[in-house]
Order: C-alpha cells, then structure tokens, then sequence
C-alpha cells in the first residue's frame, strides 16, 4: 500500500476536526476525498505530508512513518494546497528552478514528468506567477509539486475556483501522471469529479462515511429517487416536505430530487397532491442515483 491511515483523529481545542479515521489508497492509485469545505479533508492532507501531529492513530507514507520518518516522507511527495502558494513576484521559471534546486534536481532532469503540463504555460515562462490566470496558476503549482518526481502526489481541492475547461485538462493530466505509476490522492468538495477517481472515500464533518469505487457506490444505491419540477420551485420543495410519506427532498439543479418511504410509490398520489397544493406545469419521473445523491443520503 502506498498509503496507510489507522484510526487518526484529531482536535482543534474541543472541536473534532478529524475522528476515527482509516483508509488505505494502493500504489498507482487515483484516490479521491470528497466532502464539502470543514469536512476535515485539509487537516488529513496535512497528518500525512508531516505539517500536522494528530492527536490519535498512525499513518504511513510510501513506507515511511509519518512521525518517525517526517523528512523521508517530505522528500517523497509532492504537495499542492488548497491556497495558491508560490512566490508571485518570480517568474514562472524561476518559482520552477527554485523548487527543482529545492530538492537537489533541475528542470531538465525530470523534464519528461511534466512536459505535458509545462508546454502549456512555457509561453508565459517570463510572467511572473502572481499575474497569472486561475488555471495557469493550477499548472505552474502542478509543476512545482512534480518537479523532484514524487511518488505520491497530494492535491489538496486542486480545481476549486477554476473555470470548468481548466478543470477537464486538469484531470485529464492527472489520468496522464497516474499512468507514470504515481499515486495521486486527491480532494475535492465538487461531486461530478469523484467519478474520475479509481475509489472515494466520502467524508463529512471529520467522519468517513463510505469508501469504494464510484460505481459500485452508485450501484449499491437501493433507494428510487424521483425528478420533480413545477413551476414555483421554493413552494415545491416546501410542500414535499409537507408530503406524509416523504423521505428526502432537496434542490438538484433546475429539479428537486425526492425519495419516499414507501415501496409501493405511486407518483399519481403525488401530483393530485401537488396539484391540490396549486402547482402548476409539475413533471414527475425517475433519475439515475449520482454520487450527490448517495452522499446526502448518507
């Protein structure tokens, strides 16, 4: 395994950020911590790149421990934070050799790992880093953290705040790097993108609710949830709340997503229902579970 996390947990004063944790991401691996903002997903990023002491528990990096091995560890990964962190007054290339000088190895030595990634900011190698776009800053970070080639690579919610084409060429790097044999553990709070990781774990409030393939979470969902629409929303989503065999109700997108308590569901009570509550242009019919829909469940 090239991540091994038993049973961390870990507080802030009284408050539990992280409680009771344990996963295990393979060599190779795409990874994916997916849970919204206080979920504990950066507090966990930092126990296992040694920034951090957790209160409980062990954990193993590449083979190192995270306490009795720190430096192994840091000279093993590479680690890009939620927060852009380089130094905006150096150039593109100069935030690159700096790093790469960091870590005893140059631009060059590596150059094939990043290559992919690099072209694509090298016109803008003379810009300094604070002057760039959101998605060539998320690129240049990207570099910095490949630079001394790592073995695992840590991305700490890598495309929040980045449009949605970076976002794409982001991940279709990251397929790319996973291909070289780097395990990539990866957070993200946007639940389209757990799909694109070999396996989840799906975290809220310090707690890991379900871990697994993003498949076999989708298809091991046993609940049939409805797509529902009318014509003044907000009053819709009251109303079903209202509705006596309700099981769930929240917005998703342009419809709101309901599951009802009982096996025999007939959705012609509930539109005469809806209809009694002065609804108009209601649409009704059944959606494919996604993994937003698992995780509000769960």
């Amino acid at each position: 395994m090239s991540i091994i996390v038993q049973n961390i947990s870990k507080s802030y004063n009284n408050i539990k950020a992280v409680e009771d944790i344990s996963f295990e991401v393979k060599e190779g691996e795409l990874f994916g911590l997916i849970g919204p903002d206080g979920a504990g997903k950066t507090t966990i990023f930092r126990i296992l790149t040694t920034l951090l002491l957790a209160n409980e528990g062990s954990a193993t990096v590449a083979g190192f421990d995270v306490l009795k091995d720190y430096k192994s560890i840091r000279n093993s990964v590479g680690y890009m934070p939620g927060k852009f962190s380089l130094y905006q007054d150096l150039t593109v290339e100069e935030n690159l050799t700096f790093f790469a000088t960091i870590f005893g190895t140059t631009i060059e030595e590596n150059y094939d790992l990043i290559k992919d990634i690099y072209i694509q900011i090298e016109p803008f190698k003379k810009r300094r880093a604070g002057a760039l776009s959101g998605g060539m800053k998320q690129k240049l970070a990207l570099c910095c953290a490949l630079i001394h080639k790592p073995k695992v690579l840590f991305l700490d919610e890598p495309t929040t705040g980045v449009d949605p084409v970076s976002r794409k060429e982001f991940w279709e790097m990251l397929k790319r790097l996973q291909q070289k044999g780097i395990t990539i553990l990866v957070s993200t709070p946007y639940m389209d993108e757990a799909a694109m990781c070999d396996r989840i774990a799906l975290i809220q409030k310090g707690k890991i609710l379900k871990i697994d393939s993003p498949e076999n979470i989708i298809s091991n969902y046993d609940k049939t949830i409805y797509d529902i629409r009318a014509k003044n929303t907000y009053q819709l989503i009251q109303d079903l709340k209202y509705y006596p065999s309700q099981y769930s109700v929240f917005a998703f997108g342009e419809y709101v997503h309901y599951i009802d308590k009982k096996e025999d569901f007939n959705s012609t009570e509930l539109l005469n229902y809806l209809q009694s509550k002065n609804h108009t242009e209601i649409e009704i019919h059944i959606s494919n579970p996604t993994i937003e829909d698992v995780f509000m469940d769960l």
